[in-house]
């Protein structure tokens, strides 16, 4: 689904594309740290957040989404304070989105598989969103570090992406367990 998605429109998950993911994945993970799927602007509601998507580099029908906010000065405030305090800072990262600057927020990533990604983000003219190659490759980078930190046990990722995660490869494994048995 996920590979249809993106592959019906000659597109590569892992090249600065993104989506936006189904309700159904708030119910079945209820980590209160999760970005919210709603948001209501001038009374209207609107699919929020859009994620930033690559594949997982050890189950490849895992994909990490990165929730992208357009509020910069809030998280470049965020990020210039953790800079003064740690010297770096890779759980946030910015680049321009559809003509506007944007923070990429690792900080608040999440997995999910094909099931739970619900449609492309496109432009009012269908054409797919997707950013420079060097600013995807830099949230891709950090946020790989920022992935290898969690699984060590440091808590700098605010959804528990190891237990998500953990659920998402048993929900796999029981689905191939079930093809194989129709099979």
């Amino acid at each position: 689904m996920v590979e249809a998605l993106f592959s019906e429109r000659g597109l590569d998950v892992n090249n600065g594309r993104f989506c936006f993911i189904s309700d159904q994945y708030y119910k079945d993970f209820t980590d209160e740290f999760l970005m919210r799927n709603k948001e209501i602007v001038n009374g209207v509601m609107h699919d929020r957040p859009c994620f930033f998507v690559f594949r997982d580099s050890t189950t490849p029908e895992i994909y990490w989404l990165v929730p992208i906010s357009s509020n910069y000065s809030k998280y470049k405030a965020l990020y210039d304070k953790k800079i003064e305090r740690y010297g770096r800072c890779n759980t946030i990262r910015f680049g321009e989105v559809l003509g506007k600057q944007a923070a990429f927020l690792i900080q608040n990533m999440c997995p999910v598989t094909e099931h739970y990604i619900r449609e492309v983000y496109v432009d009012k003219n269908g054409v797919a969103i997707q950013i420079d190659g060097r600013i995807a490759q830099d949230v891709i980078t950090n946020a790989r570090e920022v992935l290898a930190i969690t699984k060590r046990g440091a808590k700098v990722i605010f959804p528990d992406v190891n237990a998500i995660h953990k659920t998402l490869c048993k929900q796999i494994l029981e689905q191939k367990a079930r093809i194989n048995i129709d099979t």
